[in-house]
């Protein structure tokens, strides 16, 4: 059952954040923006990740957007647990609506429990994301971001992110 509810319901979740609209002029005196990600992976020793970072933002300029990004993410197998939810404001630079530059400040709390061990750790985490990438018209005023980003206050030893470098796709509708 579980291998039939999982897959649907991240369907239904990436049909909510992906929903294109399409309007009249009238839609552009809005300034507000809306959209995020989701994401799910699988691995050895039944590990699960399932990871939703929804935004807003803000059209200050046409081309330059600030706003809050969340960020919330459960991973389990059958050796740990962990729970992380994040927020922070970011900024983006639109370049002919066909690529972005951008920077984003997370503050992150992790909840971290080793099930061989029974070993508990709770921790916060500050990260600062900077990079760019590419975006896909998918609407009048919606697009597909594909992306990538680097954590520049990442530390390979005292870390509790595996790599500083992000990719990220996301859909940004308001645009």
């Amino acid at each position: 059952m579980k291998k039939i509810i999982i897959p649907l319901m991240l369907v239904i979740s990436g049909s909510l954040f992906s929903q294109v609209s399409i309007g009249t002029g009238s839609q552009e005196t809005n300034r507000w923006t809306f959209g995020g990600g989701i994401g799910v992976g699988f691995g050895s020793n039944s590990a699960f990740y399932l990871q939703a970072s929804p935004r807003v933002g803000y059209k200050i300029t046409d081309d330059l957007e600030g706003g809050v990004v969340g960020s919330v993410s459960w991973q389990t197998s059958d050796y740990y647990k962990s729970t992380m939810f994040g927020v922070g404001p970011f900024v983006n630079y639109y370049i002919a609506r066909s690529f972005y530059v951008g920077a984003n400040l997370q503050q992150y709390f992790i909840n971290y429990k080793d099930k061989f061990y029974d070993y508990k750790v709770n921790e916060q985490e500050t990260a600062l994301y900077l990079g760019g990438g590419y975006m896909q018209r998918i609407g009048s005023n919606s697009f597909m971001q594909l992306g990538l980003m680097y954590n520049v206050l990442w530390k390979e030893n005292s870390s509790v992110f595996s790599s500083g470098l992000v990719p990220n796709i996301g859909f940004v509708v308001g645009l």
